[in-house]
């Protein structure tokens, strides 16, 4: 444990530190972004017949592949962010104090990069107004996918508004020393603000904090984006009320794994082990385990129905997924790190935080990899066959997978930025820190 004591300059340092890495992270994930908007403006022009997605009657193949699986993923990864940060607020875990802040960005982050997803998807960003706004009173009362959007768009403002009332604290009390040329956007922040909102201010945070706890496993990554799959029953392989647990585990262990990906950089590029702690990453990453274990389980249950006695169609179905080399590297990932953090349980000496970052990049890369093959199989494999005549395969053309490291280049971007312009570490857990210096222990 650090015997430095957390101070406001430490949360101020990323503002007023630029290091050589910082510019050199920021052009290679700038590099990406740019790649990726240069591959969507390619597609903007030629079409989607530029990726690999087909129609079944027209040359077999699938609507949807790593365009859709990403966009599951990224919505995972914020909703799952969010349900942490409300987690710390809500039950008082204040050992994570210092990274609630990293898993609202996370969110922020995350949902736009989903919703980045839904436009590149459409094809013709001009759809977003005459498909879904323009017709919006009529597709609200039956089409799932305006569901989505809504839930999004709602979770949003949440999330941001969550945000911006735990930030106007922090700004209040640290604006001589934050930098002057950001000023309107503190002025924004703070408008209207007075020390006596903070006790009314903290009350709202904690109904937020109850709102979006309830909202998750309801409406959001428990509920609405499954039901896109759940309840079709002509697509054995996402058919089925599973997929509301299956889907909240998948978003609970992303997220915790990026927060474990975000504490690390931070806490290297700013000398932050006495705010960010290795206690921190012990719990962090027991809980990661926890919920690798549950998605397991539940993929056992899916794998259970559909190999035992299953009907035609589903046995199908289940059955070109278990032999996929994909779904076998995903699962294996996945047990592989509950292995570790078991181990680690019983022999706290192989704990190490490079090792939970490992642990984490392996259950990111598992969660993305399963949902887009999820995507994928369930069209691949349908009920009816009224084009078996036209068989198909899909693999992912350059612009897709260029899709995946671009968005991963906007978040790191996004994360830059805004570390330079507010505290990416709230004010309250310093303050926490330095009245219970021995709370490690």
């Amino acid at each position: 444990m650090s015997t430095k004591s957390p101070s406001e300059a430490d949360i101020l340092r990323p503002m007023q530190q630029t290091s050589t890495k910082y510019y050199a992270l920021a052009a290679v994930a700038g590099l990406a972004f740019a790649l990726f908007l240069l591959g969507w403006l390619y597609q903007l022009y030629e079409g989607m017949v530029v990726t690999a997605l087909s129609d079944w009657g027209t040359g077999g193949g699938v609507t949807w592949g790593v365009y859709i699986g990403a966009f599951i993923w990224w919505v995972g990864i914020a909703h799952g962010g969010i349900i942490l940060s409300a987690a710390v607020r809500l039950l008082g875990m204040d050992r994570y104090m210092p990274v609630a802040r990293l898993a609202e960005l996370l969110t922020i982050a995350g949902l736009s990069a989903a919703g980045f997803y839904i436009v590149v998807h459409l094809g013709r960003p001009d759809r977003m107004v005459t498909s879904i706004v323009g017709h919006y009173h009529i597709t609200i009362h039956g089409s799932p996918l305006v569901w989505d959007v809504t839930v999004i768009t709602a979770y949003f403002v949440l999330t941001a508004t969550y945000l911006m009332l735990t930030l106007r604290y922090d700004v209040s009390r640290l604006r001589d020393d934050l930098p002057d040329h950001f000023g309107p956007i503190y002025s924004l922040l703070t408008v209207g603000y007075s020390e006596r909102e903070d006790e009314v201010v903290q009350r709202m945070v904690w109904w937020l904090a109850l709102a979006i706890i309830i909202m998750a496993p309801l409406l959001l990554h428990g509920g609405v984006i499954p039901w896109l799959f759940a309840l079709l029953p002509t697509y054995p392989r996402w058919f089925g009320g599973v997929q509301g647990p299956q889907f909240l585990t998948i978003a609970l262990t992303s997220a915790i794994s990026g927060v474990i990906l975000l504490s690390y950089g931070f806490r290297r590029a700013y000398d932050w082990d006495h705010i960010i702690t290795d206690d921190i990453f012990r719990g962090l990453t027991l809980w990661l385990g926890f919920f690798s274990l549950l998605f397991l389980w539940l993929q056992l249950q899916q794998v259970t129905a559909g190999t035992f006695s299953p009907p035609v169609d589903m046995g199908y179905a289940w059955a070109a997924t278990l032999e996929h080399p994909i779904y076998i590297v995903s699962m294996a990932l996945v047990a592989i790190v509950l292995a570790y953090i078991f181990a680690q349980t019983i022999r706290p000496s192989l704990f190490a935080k490079r090792r939970a970052v490992v642990a984490g990049v392996a259950i990111l890369t598992a969660t993305l990899l399963e949902k887009i093959l999820f995507v994928v199989e369930g069209l691949m494999y349908p009920t009816f066959d009224i084009y078996g005549a036209t068989p198909g395969v899909y693999f992912p053309s350059l612009i897709e997978i260029a899709s995946v490291i671009g968005t991963i280049g906007m978040v790191v971007l996004f994360f830059l930025i805004v570390a330079k312009v507010v505290p990416v570490v709230e004010l309250h857990a310093i303050e926490h820190l330095r009245e219970h210096p021995d709370e490690e222990h």
